[in-house]
């Protein structure tokens, strides 16, 4: 064992620095690297959590991750394509005969639109022009469009008549994705104007469920959505990691693998 002559801080940063070349530690290396306690590795991993340096999960921390640049939709179409389409069936699954729901913008939320095409009295409230196409032209589907900005890249309608809008409608739930997933730093967006819409669409429904694939978790991007606390359900892959599932169940979450 290290002898344990270092301030919390130094410990800190020494810490920090271990992730970032191993990608992970347990709390068990941590209280044999620098001889502390059990319950000072976790404050110590609670810190660095909350500055945003790492992520924590079970028994450990793992490095963080900033989130790539988002391509246009219609380059990402190809992105974890069958993760996609697994999350897509499991989330309309969801959605029952005779409700309302409301579908966000991007490519895993169109997955789920191409499965409520044989739903029967239902009502789908959307700001996403793809999921009007889908969807346009069902006679057991009442499709209620929101206009506003049009947003090039992901053919969205966002901004101030959008969220105007949206203080009109409500649904039984709400279906979203999100470009990242931390447990600490919660759901973010690239791009503030539609984040902002984003929030609003959170507001519209009962129950919020986010659909992401395995790529999304362990990252942060540039706006903040929302806290994890505001999810009640989330569909992801399997491909995700265990450890962090377990801590998104632990924080009140149902998980739903696909």
């Amino acid at each position: 064992m290290e002898a344990n002559f270092i301030s919390g801080t130094d410990r800190q940063i020494q810490i920090q620095q271990l992730i970032s070349r191993q990608q992970r530690i347990s709390i068990a290396e941590i209280c044999d690297r620098f001889s502390i306690s059990a319950a000072t590795a976790r404050r110590d991993l609670e810190a660095l959590a909350l500055d945003g340096k790492i992520q924590r999960v079970h028994g450990g921390g793992i490095a963080l991750n900033q989130a790539p640049a988002e391509m246009p939709m219609l380059q990402r179409q190809g992105e974890q394509a069958k993760e996609k389409m697994r999350i897509g069936q499991v989330a309309a699954e969801l959605v029952s005969d005779g409700g309302a729901v409301f579908l966000g913008s991007g490519t895993t939320v169109l997955e789920v639109a191409r499965n409520l095409r044989s739903h029967q009295n239902l009502t789908v409230i959307t700001n996403s022009l793809p999921v009007v196409n889908i969807l346009a032209g069902l006679e057991n589907i009442t499709l209620i469009c929101l206009g506003g900005l049009l947003r090039d890249s992901e053919f969205s309608f966002i901004g101030h008549l959008t969220e105007q809008a949206l203080a009109e409608v409500r649904a039984d739930q709400v279906i979203i994705g999100t470009r990242a997933i931390n447990l600490e730093q919660g759901l973010t967006n690239d791009y503030l104007p539609e984040t902002m819409t984003d929030r609003a669409i959170l507001q519209a429904g009962r129950q919020v469920i986010v659909v992401a694939d395995h790529t999304k978790f362990g990252r942060v991007a540039t706006a903040r959505l929302a806290p994890i606390n505001s999810i009640h359900t989330l569909v992801t892959s399997r491909e995700t990691a265990p450890d962090l599932l377990k801590e998104l169940q632990d924080r009140g979450v149902q998980v739903i693998l696909a």
